[in-house]
């Protein structure tokens, strides 16, 4: 791996970040194109059912492409799907190496494309940058790999904690600066998902607003189904992608949500509430690749303490409220610091007035 490699993988990733958000179901890529030294393709996946980085970049580089350097993030797939497969589109052009960041970890690829080439008589390598590549497609990896959704908890709070003071409050915690970043999230995921007692006190809409990206489905984890019918997620075009998890079987307590247009799917029961494991399977086989999970306190504890939790992001705004509020996280039986939940600190920065601080969890358990 020569600097002029990690160079040009570097630029392929940063091609691949523009797709973050967009390609789903499929993998975000970025691919660079390189002949004599110089950059003659670029490309990056831009939106699933269109054309794959590969092609993107091949396109323009035209003819240039012949005996040229391949530079991309993903292993070329070697699959018909909605596209031809990548890495026949090499071979035909008559590239000279591919260098890919990481193996594509989908059974139907798997080292398929890498073997493709190299049967052509292309030098390939894999595994340049691969941490880096393998980061900006956590949620494809999880799901092709497990059929999960990746789950990412986000809350604001305050420097002691707080999450709303005990009237409910919590608007504004957190700064403006904050909130774009935090719709940004948003706009980047598949599924929004809370409980419904954040339904109840906040009626918030759970779109996209402060900033430009699509609005992800949003998912209410609702037992007894108390979603009030007139709650800012069930009004007009919002109902549409609404979806009501529930243990309640009464079919006909789900007409009044179905017939506003949302959906509502049943779950097992686990302790009296809806199985997240049984959730987060059902969502997995609808194609949810990724969650941002926004609350409450008892969902996001109960789902921390299962292990359900890839990521943590913390907007830990410059406020105090004491012992007048709630905590992010209801935790049950934790009496004693040996039996705290241990995160890993992943990043720290300032946005705004706010400091943001991502984690993950050291151990994931089983969910129940």
């Amino acid at each position: 791996m020569t600097v002029s490699d990690i160079k040009l993988m570097k630029r392929a990733l940063a091609l691949a970040r523009k797709g973050i958000g967009k390609t789903s179901p499929n993998p975000a890529v970025g691919c660079v194109i390189v002949k004599n030294g110089k950059i003659v393709g670029e490309g990056w996946h831009k939106k699933a059912g269109g054309p794959h980085a590969e092609i993107n970049a091949l396109e323009m580089a035209g003819n240039a492409a012949r005996d040229a350097d391949v530079y991309v993030t993903l292993e070329p797939c070697c699959h018909s799907g909605k596209t031809p497969p990548c890495s026949e589109a090499l071979i035909k052009a008559g590239v000279r190496r591919v260098i890919a960041g990481m193996r594509d970890p989908n059974p139907v690829v798997d080292g398929g494309g890498v073997a493709a080439l190299e049967a052509a008589g292309i030098k390939t390598s894999c595994g340049i940058m691969e941490e880096e590549c393998r980061a900006i497609n956590l949620p494809f990896i999880k799901h092709i790999t497990t059929g999960m959704p990746h789950v990412t908890y986000k809350c604001a709070m305050t420097l002691d904690g707080n999450i709303a003071t005990l009237t409910g409050e919590s608007r504004w915690i957190s700064c403006m600066e904050s909130r774009k970043h935090a719709h940004l999230m948003r706009s980047r995921m598949d599924a929004v998902m809370v409980g419904v007692d954040t339904i109840i006190a906040d009626n918030p809409q759970l779109t996209v607003r402060h900033v430009r990206g699509k609005d992800p489905l949003r998912i209410i984890v609702d037992t007894r189904l108390r979603t009030p019918g007139n709650v800012a997620v069930l009004n007009g075009v919002l109902s549409s992608r609404t979806l009501i998890a529930t243990a309640e079987t009464d079919r006909g307590r789900h007409r009044p949500y179905i017939e506003q247009g949302a959906t509502v799917v049943v779950c097992d029961e686990f302790e009296g509430r809806v199985s997240i494991k049984d959730l987060l399977q059902k969502l997995g086989i609808m194609g949810v690749q990724s969650i941002l999970l926004e609350g409450g306190s008892r969902l996001a504890g109960s789902m921390l303490q299962q292990g359900v939790i890839d990521e943590l992001v913390f907007f830990i705004a410059p406020k105090v409220i004491g012992s007048n509020g709630f905590s992010p996280f209801n935790l049950h039986d934790i009496t004693s610091m040996s039996r705290a939940i241990m995160l890993e600190y992943t990043g720290i920065r300032r946005i705004g007035s706010d400091i943001v601080v991502t984690a993950r969890p050291e151990c994931v358990c089983s969910p129940a």
